[in-house]
């Protein structure tokens, strides 16, 4: 073999290998960024958890304060009462009924301690589920938070319609495809599709206003969570917010791209948890 083909041959292998080891080293860069991503978000989540905590905390310390203060009077009503023969049979079943309800109050407490653990851990995996399998979109267009124990999609308007309208895009479906995977994987949660605009002043053919044109979008989100990806209906609440829930200035062009959104509000059904809080607390 002459020397020249040997070295065209040598040429390729290394730019074979050269393209090969380019794109692990994209594709772990795109892995790295990634995970920082994802990172980002359960280290917001974990502060807002931690807000959370201390107001839940704040709620159980008034509750057990109150407890001994029962237990402390009642202590003391009993000792002074050395002679039972003092006690009439009423008196008697109210300090009964009145121990019986501290031992009830104890229980509540530790119950609600429980609840709020639950409630705390399945948002953050709701969080992570969520920004794992949408990570690889842009965070400009798709925002997720939680807020006072309920977990927030935001998605901007140009990923998911067209300008002025309620055509859903074909770039759509990638999106509610990601998020469909997740709801649907955890059927104890029900959500609710809101649409959401600017304070521009709207009405384009059949569309009234803002009102209108937002509550159309949500419903479209809504079929198509429900015809293509197979999210129960009953899981499912549309409504329209019109340009009444800013989350920006609608003063610059950068809040007003801001708004129009539509926003996906999950909330976990902790029904033990919500029967514990109506409680009557005796």
């Amino acid at each position: 073999m002459k020397l020249t083909q040997l070295l065209v041959l040598g040429i390729s292998a290394f730019s074979i290998v050269s393209c090969t080891t380019t794109k692990k080293l994209k594709k772990s860069e795109a892995d790295v960024k990634r995970m920082d991503s994802i990172n980002k978000v359960i280290q917001n989540h974990y502060a807002d958890c931690r807000e959370q905590h201390a107001a839940d905390l704040a709620k159980i310390q008034s509750l057990e304060d109150q407890l001994n203060y029962a237990k402390t009077n009642n202590n003391q009503i009993l000792g002074q009462m050395k002679d039972l023969s003092i006690i009439s049979g009423t008196q008697a079943e109210s300090i009964k009924k009145s121990l019986d309800n501290i031992g009830v109050k104890d229980a509540y407490i530790n119950e609600l301690q429980k609840a709020i653990t639950k409630k705390d851990s399945m948002n953050m995996a709701l969080v992570i589920n969520l920004k794992s399998a949408i990570g690889t979109l842009d965070d400009k267009d798709i925002n997720i938070k939680v807020d006072k124990g309920v977990v927030y999609v935001d998605i901007s308007d140009k990923m998911l319609f067209k300008s002025g309208s309620y055509d859903v895009t074909e770039n759509a479906s990638e999106v509610l495809g990601k998020v469909a995977k997740v709801l649907t994987s955890q059927p104890d949660i029900e959500f609710m599709v809101e649409g959401h605009t600017d304070s521009k002043a709207f009405k384009r053919g059949d569309l009234e206003d803002n009102w209108d044109l937002s509550a159309k979008r949500a419903t479209a989100v809504v079929r198509i969570l429900q015809n293509k990806y197979h999210v129960p209906p009953s899981h499912m609440t549309a409504a329209g917010r019109g340009e009444y829930m800013p989350i920006a200035s609608n003063d610059t062009k950068e809040g007003q791209a801001t708004n129009r959104r539509t926003r996906i509000v999950i909330i976990p059904m902790l029904d033990q948890f919500f029967k514990l809080l109506e409680k009557p607390q005796n």
